[in-house]
């Protein structure tokens, strides 16, 4: 347990340097904190931060830096964050302007949240646990071959040839689209699997391609996300002074690993989760901190929103933003769906 006077102190150090990204001096937090004693006791309550694993001080007379427990801590005492109400606002409006389609919502969501913060944002297309059929449409190009376009839930959209073993003619292929589409509205795969019984042969070819393609789009665990922002985080001067951290974090979005590596492996539906440095499970990362959210209808329908930065990062702004744009987010999906918006769910900071 950490006494008031000192909790001030390591606010304070935390507060500046992510403001400043300088060693925090004595000096500054006597004008900071308005604590009322002298900067002799100051350094004495510093010295015992670096003690306890929560600052570094290159040597005594140095300023301070926060280290990863340094940052937990403060993360852990911000309490309860919300944006301001007329950035709210604005953000409301910017998403009224755009097209009501999904792609346009979070590309705009990463745009808004990067701007935000600065850093790198990523927005993750909403997957369900197990997709569901929505309506099947059948083209006919030639005389025994079509296209099966199938429609998910989502929305999403699927497309394979049918090459049939007889001539079927468009007539017969809307028939069939409209039989099976009648069949098979909201059903999973699992479930069509076990509907499927008394076909004619075409109609259980056709059944047999769309539980393919169903299966496809389950096995899938994540798509790769909407990024905005790169250019704020490779500004930001730790990645200035040391080319190997840009390279890593350059690296994994490369090479298409970032999701993977960011997304805890135990993310939730609790609200806004904070992972900081070391307690990233990547290697890459652990000179980074990640905000991230769920968003969409639980337990149905979910995707995540976040933000990858060096671990001196404005935890308060970057949390409230964050948090409201998942808010935003699972509005629309609600919408999408034609459901109520889930309630709002408190932030949890820690990992």
């Amino acid at each position: 347990m950490l006494s008031l006077r000192t909790e001030t102190i390591l606010k304070s150090i935390v507060g500046q340097y992510i403001t400043k990204a300088t060693p925090v001096s004595s000096h500054s937090i006597t004008s900071d904190a308005e604590l009322g004693v002298s900067s002799a006791t100051i350094r004495n309550e510093m010295a015992h931060l670096a003690q306890e694993g929560y600052i570094t001080r290159p040597h005594p007379s140095a300023g301070s830096v926060p280290l990863d427990k340094g940052y937990r801590r403060y993360v852990d005492t911000l309490g309860d964050i919300t944006l301001p109400l007329i950035e709210q606002r604005l953000i409301s409006h910017l998403f009224h302007q755009v097209e009501s389609k999904l792609d346009e919502w979070l590309n705009l969501a990463a745009t808004l949240t990067a701007q935000r913060v600065h850093n790198v944002s990523l927005v993750t297309t909403p997957k369900t646990k197990a997709c569901q059929f929505k309506h099947l449409e059948l083209v006919s190009l030639q005389d025994s071959l079509a296209l099966l376009v199938l429609v998910l839930r989502g929305p999403k959209v699927g497309q394979l040839l049918i090459t049939f073993d007889q001539t079927v003619s468009q007539p017969e292929l809307t028939v069939i689209a409209n039989k099976l589409s009648a069949m098979y509205s909201d059903l999973t795969c699992s479930q069509i699997s076990a509907k499927a019984t008394g076909l004619s042969p075409a109609e259980q070819q056709i059944t047999d391609c769309l539980i393919e393609v169903m299966e496809a789009e389950d096995s899938q665990e994540y798509e790769e996300p909407y990024l905005d922002g790169l250019h704020f985080t490779l500004s930001q001067p730790e990645l200035l002074r040391n080319r190997e951290l840009a390279l890593s974090l350059m690296e994994l979005i490369e090479q298409r690993s970032l999701l993977r590596s960011v997304i805890p492996s135990k993310l939730t539906g609790k609200g806004v989760q904070v992972i900081i440095g070391k307690e990233n499970r990547a290697e890459t990362l652990r000179d980074y901190s990640v905000v991230i959210s769920q968003y969409g209808l639980p337990g149905e329908t979910v995707g995540t929103i976040g933000v990858i930065g060096p671990t001196r990062m404005p935890y308060a702004r970057t949390i409230a933003t964050v948090s409201y744009l998942s808010q935003v987010l699972s509005a629309l999906v609600a919408k999408l769906y034609g459901r109520e918006a889930p309630a709002r769910q408190d932030s949890d900071t820690a990992d």
